[in-house]
């Protein structure tokens, strides 16, 4: 009897470890110098662009390589730091049960400089420390104290307009975006905030430029989606809003917001039976929402 519990849980904890594996991912790769030797012992450190507190460290081998796994879904500021060599970092996105693979190249770089980039690197650390405890506004100063030293380093930048963000100073996180965006164009989540702070102040033509490129980037998130599909609905632009909130519920069929907007949508093109189902969907899911009130009007007009 108890050797067969105790099997029994190990085959539970065996299970568990595996479903877990299913929905993580890993990123691995290989760094070299300029001549394409591998460069042993990089310091890789791999940041959540969501959850700063979500911080991993690896170290590259004899070959120049790393992996790292155990790694959660989504986007990552992935750091490259050596003695003597110039640091580099990248944005990189991890999907479930996937691997994602890196081919890094470092530069050499003269000691003056490998101390000022290294003090830089401290005060962004330093940051992301104090963005974790919410002193934002300490936050803050360490990335711009960072950005003096090293102007050049997109997270930097990044990083200070999430703080920006935090501290309610839209205006000047728009500017911090722009620059991480200037530096990284390709960056999913630079473009994704910058989208939505312009939103925000009302400049919806130029947050559509901004969503346009998020889905370009990654087609898998839900938030984009919607987000976009709010843009969309304030330039007047229901029938393409509405692709856009039918893909977030593709993605996420529990998007209680997304069903409400679909619902309203529908309601105004008359369709009466899409815009019943939607706004039902919506009341099952939020039943307490804001809008939930509203949606049971609009459901007793729409069914006399």
């Amino acid at each position: 009897m108890i050797k067969k519990a105790i099997i029994g849980g190990c085959m539970f904890v065996l299970i568990s470890l595996s479903a877990l594996s299913q929905v993580q991912g890993k990123i691995e790769g290989i760094v070299t110098d300029k001549e394409g030797n591998p460069l042993e012992n990089v310091v890789v450190s791999i940041i959540s662009t969501k959850v700063s507190t979500r911080h991993f460290e690896n170290k590259t081998n004899k070959e120049g390589k790393f992996i790292q796994v155990g790694l959660w879904p989504g986007f990552y500021q992935v750091s490259f730091k050596k003695s003597g060599y110039l640091p580099s970092s990248n944005e990189v996105k991890v999907s479930i049960a996937e691997s994602t693979h890196l081919v890094v190249t470092l530069e050499k770089a003269e000691k003056a400089m490998e101390r000022m980039l290294s003090d830089a690197d401290k005060l962004f650390l330093q940051g992301n420390k104090l963005y974790s405890e919410e002193k934002y506004e300490k936050a803050a100063s360490s990335y711009e104290e960072a950005i003096k030293l090293n102007e050049s380093q997109w997270g930097y930048h990044f990083n200070l307009g999430l703080c920006l963000k935090k501290m309610g100073n839209i205006e000047d996180s728009i500017a911090a975006f722009q620059k991480a965006i200037e530096l990284n164009p390709e960056s999913f989540s630079c473009n994704k905030e910058l989208g939505e702070a312009l939103a925000k102040t009302g400049d919806y033509t130029k947050a559509k430029e901004y969503y346009l490129k998020v889905i370009e980037i990654s087609s898998d998130d839900p938030d984009a989606f919607y987000n976009f599909g709010v843009v969309l609905t304030n330039l007047g632009e229901s029938e393409e809003a509405l692709k856009q909130f039918l893909k977030a519920v593709e993605l996420n069929k529990d998007y209680s917001e997304a069903y409400y907007q679909i619902g309203t949508i529908y309601i105004g093109q008359n369709n009466v039976t899409e815009a019943v189902k939607n706004l039902e969907k919506f009341l099952e899911i939020a039943p307490e929402h804001k809008n939930a009130e509203i949606a049971r009007q609009l459901l007793s007009y729409l069914k006399k």
